[in-house]
């Protein structure tokens, strides 16, 4: 569930006007913070880092994130998984993809920077099949 919360999580801009990308990005950036009692699942961890180097992590995983107009996309298994995003002050929510029902999360402060020790997962696209 965590996985689909990265969903840090996130980026194909083309749609988007450069200025409405960028403010939707910063927006996007930060540490997110769910109760845990949402959804079916009630463990693993609660706090969602999303990086400016498109990079997202939970508990000890890392993933790669995409953001498109409305849907904030993860790079899990290899493959791109979307999911519904709604971003509007301090909250976010994340609907779809492997997700049973919505999760909301609540920014409580910047993103912490990556570890070096830690790469930023390969884009699916680039990888051959």
């Amino acid at each position: 569930m965590l996985r689909i919360a990265l969903v840090l999580l996130l980026m194909g801009f083309v749609t988007v006007p450069a200025r409405a990308q960028s403010s939707h990005t910063e927006d996007l950036l930060g540490t997110w913070k769910f109760d845990i009692k949402q959804g079916d699942k009630k463990t693993g961890p609660r706090t969602v880092v999303v990086r400016p180097d498109s990079s997202a992590s939970y508990g000890k995983e890392t993933v790669r994130w995409r953001l498109k107009p409305d849907s904030l996309l993860l790079a899990l298994g290899g493959e791109w998984v979307s999911y519904r995003l709604k971003l509007k002050g301090k909250s976010m929510v994340l609907s779809g993809g492997d997700l049973t029902e919505p999760i909301t999360f609540d920014k409580i402060g910047p993103p912490t920077p990556r570890p070096d020790s830690v790469p930023v997962p390969p884009d699916p696209e680039d990888q051959p099949s």
